[in-house]
């Protein structure tokens, strides 16, 4: 009994809370109806006219009407969003597309629209409808933009609904939204044959022995259920018994991102700075090795992956391969600056065996960041390094007395330790560096007497 007691009064509570909204609602036209009626029905009683007590009661019903009926309509109008795409990358468009449909059976009067966006996608979308009959649809788009990547909510969809009499505005805001996400700019790159040191690096895959073992190079013997096909006659000649051959399985070569997200490492900030760069730099790369079939592994100074991320990365060159890449661009897409001071913690991840390929995007750099990085080279047959002066980012060259002669230093010991290394002007192109390296590499495969790749 107690429990329906309660249910009751919050019933009454809610249904009162209704009529003060439905008339806190009324608008300047319909409160001076009200009051013109009021006072109609004052001045028939005070004079005796009871024709004037009639006009009293139609001024003022008339707004309660308008009220009570749009108050009811308002919960019988749908809404809806649909953005496409859901995630674009920096600097492009999506477009918002809103849907309104009226499920009652009378209809609508003027709905104005209104959607919420964070300022960095734009101004706020208004729109108006003109009268919506009873089960009819309205659609209505609208279009975003940002030059900054991150995750942006869209909504909640608010609408205001008016009657035709203009007496009554009442506003409702339905509770879901969408999120928009911005990915950093891919640029395409040119497909270079960067590590070259292991075999099967650059095709993407290599060939491997399906079971483990010096032993294994040598045809195994016949087990029940093998195809006939793979039998080795010459190895059956040999021992007497039926031998069949090995079966090859493709490994994928490897290639690891990392990515410097140190806060101390870069100068500057907005869309054209150095650390936005680094991770539109590190963005490339990931989509480009993932296309190349690569197993690819996005990793930061904090030593830190991607979620979901296996062992040996994302695979590449198969059905899952958009969903991995889809995110890692998630990923990257809110990925911001950290409070580390160096880069030991990625160090203790990538000693824990071949990590293939090594593609790093690094900021400032000391000493003892340089050695640690040429610690990293010892752990990867081929290693390219992306290095920015974010002061010159920020400043002309001219302004930074020894700025340069600092990075100049860093690259020098980069290099000695086996890293390919390359200083990123401000403003520079991700495809003509990604050729450049292989440039670089090339020559000093030559000075050194090393096979070039084909």
């Amino acid at each position: 009994m107690a429990t329906a007691g309660a249910g009751q009064a919050e019933a009454d509570r809610g249904e009162k809370g209704g009529i003060r909204t439905a008339l806190a609602g009324l608008t300047t036209r319909g409160r001076s109806f009200l009051a013109a009626g009021v006072a109609a029905a004052i001045c028939s009683y005070v004079l005796g006219q009871s024709d004037l007590l009639r006009v009293g009661l139609l001024l003022a019903v008339l707004p309660l009407v308008c009220a009570g009926v749009l108050y009811r309509t308002r919960y019988r109008v749908a809404g809806s969003r649909r953005l496409s795409p859901a995630r674009v990358p920096a600097g492009s468009e999506a477009r918002v597309h809103l849907r309104m449909d009226n499920v009652s059976r009378l209809p609508t009067g003027l709905l104005m629209l209104q959607d919420r966006v964070p300022y960095v996608l734009g101004p706020r979308p208004r729109f108006v409808l003109d009268r919506v009959e009873a089960g009819g649809r309205r659609e209505v788009s609208y279009r975003v933009r940002s030059d900054l990547r991150g995750r942006y909510p869209l909504g909640p969809l608010q609408l205001r609904l008016t009657d035709p009499f203009g007496m009554c505005e009442l506003t409702r805001s339905f509770s879901t939204y969408d999120t928009l996400t911005v990915i950093p700019r891919v640029e395409p790159l040119a497909p270079v044959r960067l590590s070259g040191e292991a075999k099967g690096y650059g095709d993407g895959r290599q060939r491997s022995l399906a079971l483990a073992g010096e032993d294994d190079v040598i045809p195994r013997g016949y087990r029940y259920g093998d195809d006939l096909r793979r039998v080795h006659w010459r190895s059956t000649a040999r021992y007497g018994e039926l031998m069949v051959r090995r079966e090859e399985q493709p490994q994928r070569a490897r290639c690891t991102v990392l990515l410097d997200t140190r806060g101390i490492a870069y100068e500057g900030a907005g869309p054209d700075s150095a650390f936005e760069w680094a991770v539109s730099g590190a963005a490339s790369v990931l989509v480009h090795m993932l296309e190349r079939g690569y197993s690819v592994r996005l990793l930061t100074d904090t030593g830190n992956a991607v979620p979901g991320e296996g062992g040996d990365g994302f695979a590449g060159a198969s059905q899952e391969s958009a969903d991995a890449a889809g995110l890692m661009m998630d990923t990257l897409a809110v990925i911001d600056h950290s409070d580390g001071a160096g880069l030991s913690r990625a160090y203790d991840v990538l000693r824990g065996g071949n990590e293939g390929l090594l593609v790093a995007f690094l900021g400032d750099l000391d000493g003892d960041q340089a050695a640690v990085l040429g610690r990293m080279r010892q752990r990867s047959p081929g290693a390219v390094a992306f290095v920015l002066d974010s002061g010159s980012w920020v400043r002309e060259p001219s302004d930074v007395p020894g700025a340069l002669d600092g990075s100049g230093e860093r690259l020098r010991m980069l290099r000695e330790a086996g890293w390919t290394a390359l200083r990123v002007p401000r403003g520079a192109s991700m495809d003509e560096l990604w050729r450049q390296a292989d440039q670089v590499r090339r020559g000093v495969a030559a000075a050194s007497g090393g096979e070039g790749p084909r």
